[in-house]
């Protein structure tokens, strides 16, 4: 008999912005499968798309064990989950994942490292959050409103920023930018007038947050522009951790614990280190966790996890 039957498994699914992964492990917590696809935003990619995704994912990582098994319970972290509208679109297509299944937003996947989920979570990767949760189960967050709406301080919204000051460059409405000759190179393009069809029949959210690697590496050759943009984005992500510290009644005199995950905050040291810079001027700090694989930290909680309680919706 093939061991896989007789053992019990668990499920994490990140799904967000630019892509969705997904790791299972086993009852010790140790990870024996691994898959990626797209993104799982239904806002952006559309309900269908998200869930042939999120499937694709599932089952990349449930190859190394075979057919004959089945999964006890999944936790699900994807991004748009917010509304009671969004539960019902998404739960029934996933409700069939494992034995149970716990759908929440992507950004409540990084509570999961903080001991006791209680503290303050900030994502920025292609969107951006906070979200905290304090000892009382009391649950807020700021942020997350998409791309339209908000997500400063994401890669998204660096991304936005960095065309449209490199179009007002081009045509002298705005200050000379490196941003533009950077943004051409990256993309391959060897004219402004090019972006148009690049943005509008070329490129989504994921694409044009790819972005902001030019303006962090323009910043670093001394770009003004550049600069002024990366300090609007750190800004603004502090305000957002601030503001849900804030309404959770959090003591900034007390050791605030702080959850960071997204490429802007965990791949970019320097912009990391200015953030905590600035959000330890008025709150004292933890030791940061860095959410570097929320997917496997959430297959790994739920094991434990019998209900997830009124701070999580189900």
């Amino acid at each position: 008999m093939n061991n896989s039957q007789t053992e019990t498994f668990y499920l994490g699914v990140d799904g967000g912005g630019s892509k969705t992964l997904a790791v299972i492990v086993n009852a010790r917590g140790e990870e024996v499968g691994r898959g990626q696809a797209g993104s799982s935003n239904y806002t952006s990619v559309g309900l269908e798309q998200a869930i042939s995704n999120i499937y694709a994912a599932v089952e990349q990582a449930r190859l190394p064990l075979g057919t004959e098994f089945s999964i006890e319970k999944a936790w699900l972290g994807l991004a748009a989950v917010d509304r009671p509208a969004d539960y019902a679109a998404l739960a029934p297509k996933v409700e069939h994942l494992a034995g149970t299944v716990f759908l929440t937003n992507d950004a409540e996947l990084a509570l999961s490292a903080l001991p006791g989920t209680v503290g303050v979570v900030l994502i920025a990767g292609t969107g951006s959050i906070s979200l905290g949760r304090n000892a009382q189960g009391i649950t807020t967050r700021a942020g997350g409103w998409g791309n339209l709406l908000g997500d400063e301080g994401s890669g998204y919204a660096l991304g936005s920023q960095a065309l449209q000051a490199a179009v007002r460059a081009a045509d002298g409405r705005g200050p000379h930018t490196i941003l533009l000759e950077r943004i051409l190179a990256f993309w391959q393009l060897e004219r402004a007038e090019q972006l148009i069809g690049e943005v509008y029949f070329q490129a989504d959210k994921a694409r044009i947050a790819r972005l902001s690697t030019c303006v962090l590496q323009a910043e670093r050759e001394g770009d003004p522009l550049a600069q002024e943009l990366v300090q609007h984005a750190i800004n603004e992500l502090v305000l957002a951790a601030r503001t849900v510290a804030r309404k959770l009644g959090m003591n900034p005199e007390q050791p605030l614990p702080l959850a960071l995950g997204g490429g802007l905050l965990i791949n970019e040291l320097s912009f990391q280190a200015r953030f905590l810079e600035l959000l330890a001027s008025t709150h004292k700090l933890a030791q940061p966790v860095l959410v570097e694989q929320p997917a496997l930290s959430a297959a790994r909680a739920v094991i434990e996890i019998v209900d997830f309680n009124q701070w999580i919706r189900v």
